[in-house]
């Protein structure tokens, strides 16, 4: 009995060695994928080596290191160039308006009194009435005269007024050192102490500042 189930038992060792030695080995599919794997790889890490190994001849070669600097130079050239015909352009401007400045000075120095002109034009005109009335033989041919004076006055006075110029004539008046200058002081029962007798030249203000003090007598207490 014994010797009948020896080859059995044989055979069923010899089919679980093969099993055994069937799953023991790879799966062609899974060989395939890790080659094609394999390949990209060597092949990825010799482009980058390649590129790397181009990119360092570039840094390398001299010739397209001076390239690189000429094109460099050449865009500088262009900007400064350019930074140059802006500051000329600036300076020319600057200088034009310089030049319209002192134009426009120098005109308004020439010119600036021709307003004040034009007002005592017709000042002139009135004096010349006066003096050809004055010349005239007639009996009126005085007070024709001194009509025509006292009108030229007003006119005058008038056209002075409206360039802010106004007369000081201070008669009856307290006496202010800042717009008077005293000549003398005299006794006097009809005007009070320390105003204003008579005047002897009339003074003028102009906008405000005084431009010649009026010259006074001055009253004081009669004795």
């Amino acid at each position: 009995m014994t010797e009948e189930k020896q080859p059995e038992e044989m055979n069923v060792n010899a089919e679980a060695q093969v099993q055994e030695t069937t799953n023991a080995q790879p799966d062609e599919k899974v060989v395939l994928q890790q080659g094609e794997e394999t390949a990209k790889s060597d092949a990825s890490s010799q482009a980058q080596n390649a590129e790397q190994e181009e990119a360092q001849a570039k840094e390398e070669d001299p010739q397209v290191t001076i390239a690189a600097l000429k094109s460099q130079l050449e865009v500088l050239a262009k900007q400064a160039l350019s930074d140059k015909e802006k500051m000329l352009r600036a300076v020319a401007e600057a200088d034009n308006s310089r030049k319209r400045a002192e134009a426009d000075v120098e005109r308004e120095r020439k010119y600036a009194l021709e307003k004040f002109v034009k007002a005592l034009i017709p000042v002139v005109d009135s004096l010349d009435m006066a003096l050809e009335a004055g010349k005239s033989k007639t009996e009126n041919a005085e007070d024709a005269m001194v009509q025509g004076v006292e009108a030229t006055l007003r006119l005058f006075l008038k056209e002075l007024s409206s360039f802010g110029v106004e007369r000081i004539n201070p008669v009856g008046e307290p006496f202010d050192p800042n717009v008077h200058q005293a000549i003398s002081m005299i006794p006097s029962k009809d005007v009070k102490p320390n105003c204003i007798v008579s005047v002897m030249q009339k003074g003028f203000i102009l906008n405000g500042r005084v431009v010649r003090p009026a010259m006074v007598m001055v009253a004081r207490a009669a004795e």
